[in-house]
């Protein structure tokens, strides 16, 4: 587990790095047009600190932009901006972290590729309905308590 904290942590260190070389590529009169244009694609190909990605998640877990926004009760208008780069706001970040951290636990107890499909498979863990159902009925509750039954063995 350390080892992969500290690649966690090490990529980081990298990626501030590389964006706080670019923004002063950008800053810096004498740099060439071809420099700039480089420097400006990293700069909004990356994420702020804890942003949601919206493409890199939906890629992990084997989703769709549809169902995402069932997840979160946004517009598909809404996912499909924040794929294409734009940040969304402060309040809808945290509701996007929390399902960022929902499936973070879910991919310890499955493999993250099969957390899309298994959503839309009806569960009798949950009286017959899908987990995206109940995710969508604000019950997430219930997938953490799944969680913690999967990973500690409790009994039910």
């Amino acid at each position: 587990m350390k080892t992969s904290d500290q690649a966690k942590k090490t990529a980081k260190s990298k990626t501030r790095r590389t964006a706080s070389a670019a923004a002063k590529v950008l800053s810096s009169p004498s740099t060439g047009t071809r420099a700039k244009s480089l420097a400006a694609t990293v700069l909004t190909q990356r994420s702020p600190q804890g942003s949601f990605n919206v493409r890199t998640f939906c890629q992990r877990f084997r989703l769709v932009r549809p169902d995402l926004t069932r997840m979160t009760g946004y517009s598909l208008r809404s996912v499909d901006k924040w794929a294409a780069g734009e940040n969304p706001g402060a309040a809808t970040q945290r509701r996007l972290r929390e399902v960022g951290r929902l499936f973070d636990g879910l991919s310890e107890i499955m493999e993250p590729e099969y957390v899309g499909e298994w959503l839309k498979t009806p569960n009798d863990a949950f009286d017959g309905s899908t987990p995206l159902q109940v995710i969508e009925r604000g019950e997430t509750d219930r997938l953490w308590r799944m969680i913690f039954i999967v990973e500690t063995g409790e009994s039910v």
